[in-house]
């Protein structure tokens, strides 16, 4: 199922930024703690995400400003992030 929601959707972007500076790599899996309606949230339950990026230059663009920071591929991300989608798997 392809995540829509704005509010998800701008925490995966940002942890999907956190994971390619970390990994120095454009990652195609990420997990973020799954969100609870009542109660605390268990970080040790996640929920994993598949990264699609649409397009191979768009994904070159990425991988080319991790060295940069996290400024500079903070910048990339929201520039193209109509090539960017995360598929929740179940």
């Amino acid at each position: 199922m392809k995540e829509t929601d704005p509010e998800k959707l701008a925490l995966l972007y940002e942890r999907f930024k956190d994971v390619c500076l970390v990994e120095k790599e454009v990652w195609r899996e990420i997990f973020m703690p799954r969100a609870a309606d009542k109660g605390p949230v268990l970080t040790r339950v996640q929920e994993r995400y598949e990264v699609v990026i649409d397009d191979r230059e768009v994904e070159d663009t990425l991988e080319a400003n991790i060295p940069l920071g996290g400024k500079a591929l903070a910048a990339a991300i929201e520039q193209y992030r109509a090539a960017i989608s995360f598929i929740k798997k179940t």
